[in-house]
């Protein structure tokens, strides 16, 4: 069965959630018809002429890439700029374009998970963690015999999901008390009388955007008039989501030797491997970042890695780093190169959640390198 545009970026959104790009990002859709079918799908790191010119020429329905075709904003998309032609041969080709820039890099897995695994690190975490998901407790009082009935309801409703279990509830036994007054219409007792009823305090957490829907729940659940419940605002604590990643070798490498991996585990450019540090320390922990790190040397230093991969170093960003006599070592790689593993990582992922929905698409990663820098002498 052929899926729709709109089938494919509703995969790509729940695996890239755009509310995990960053502020000044510029991610999503770009061009292509919600309703147009989608056969063919093409990965890349940059939109740049050769790439869409590879899409077109190659029948593809949709060019998947990472970086943002328009970052900022623009007042005109004519065919007088380089960006307004591709635009204009990108729509008059039947050729979607959707965007997965930070919000990638914030996924898990992302950007950085991909070139974590490509070097071959081990017991990953996020260098950059996000917040978890904030999350609430629903805490409700009823009657022992509308216990399960009440669980059944809140999981319903979105309520008790903790990691792969659902379901997950608290419950201790006490006794509630109360007397209903005039006008009340008790579902237990009589107006004007003091009454005790065994009841269950029943517990459970929920993402806070179920906080209404839960709520709602536990009302048409419980049989009294006036249920007795608590929302508590959990705290909130570092998530499994953010950018980069630290992680360790199966076995420390002296550095030179590390070096050489790098470049033998990821794409060819002439920018290549650069390294600055002792040739023979060893190196066993170490922090990645695909693309642009220089940002995170704070972060890089605080968790005491023995060594630093990313892309884009800066000389006096850099000699700063390297200034710590305990900092990382530094191992500096092409951009495209640092960001391109990602894009197995996602032509995966998004074929097989599309074959769960009964969908089958073509897939191709596009194998131009696409990096700034052409000859290196």
């Amino acid at each position: 069965m052929d899926a729709t545009l709109a089938d494919v970026v509703e995969v790509l959104d729940g695996l890239y959630d755009p509310a995990w790009a960053e502020s000044w990002d510029a991610v999503g859709l770009v061009t292509g018809d919600p309703g147009q079918p989608v056969r063919r799908i093409l990965f890349a790191v940059d939109p740049m002429r050769v790439v869409v010119d590879e899409a077109i020429g190659g029948g593809f329905d949709l060019l998947v890439t990472h970086h943002p075709l328009l970052l900022r904003g623009v007042n005109s998309v004519a065919a007088t700029t380089p960006k307004g032609r591709v635009i204009h041969d990108l729509i008059r080709g039947g050729v979607a374009l959707q965007v997965c820039h930070t919000n990638a890099d914030n996924a898990n897995p992302g950007v950085s998970d991909a070139l974590a695994a490509a070097l071959g690190l081990k017991d990953t975490r996020p260098l950059k963690a996000l917040p978890s998901e904030p999350m609430d407790k629903v805490v409700v009082y009823v009657p022992v015999a509308e216990t399960q009935a009440m669980i059944d309801a809140l999981a319903a409703a979105g309520a008790g999901r903790i990691g792969e279990y659902d379901r997950a509830a608290w419950r201790s036994t006490g006794e509630g008390t109360f007397r209903p007054l005039e006008g009340a219409d008790p579902a237990i007792g009589e107006v004007g009388t003091v009454e005790r009823v065994v009841e269950d305090r029943v517990e459970m957490v929920l993402p806070r955007h179920r906080r209404r829907a839960v709520v709602e729940a536990l009302k048409a659940a419980h049989s009294y008039e006036e249920p007795a419940f608590d929302i508590f605002e959990l705290a909130a604590l570092a998530g499994n989501r953010g950018g980069g990643r630290i992680g360790v070798l199966a076995e420390a490498l002296p550095l030179k030797r590390f070096a050489e991996l790098v470049g033998e585990r990821l794409p060819r450019t002439e920018h290549g491997v650069r390294v600055s540090g002792d040739p023979d320390r060893l190196i066993e922990a170490v922090a990645v970042v695909g693309g642009a790190g220089d940002s995170e040397f704070e972060r890089v230093r605080a968790a005491g890695v023995d060594a630093y991969v990313t892309a884009d170093l800066r000389h006096h960003p850099a000699t700063e780093a390297r200034a710590y006599d305990e900092g990382p070592a530094l191992v500096d790689v092409a951009h495209w190169a640092s960001e391109w593993p990602w894009l197995k990582d996602a032509e995966r992922l998004v074929t097989d959640a599309l074959a769960t929905r009964g969908f089958t698409v073509e897939t191709q990663v596009s194998t131009i390198c696409t990096d700034a820098w052409t000859l290196h002498l």
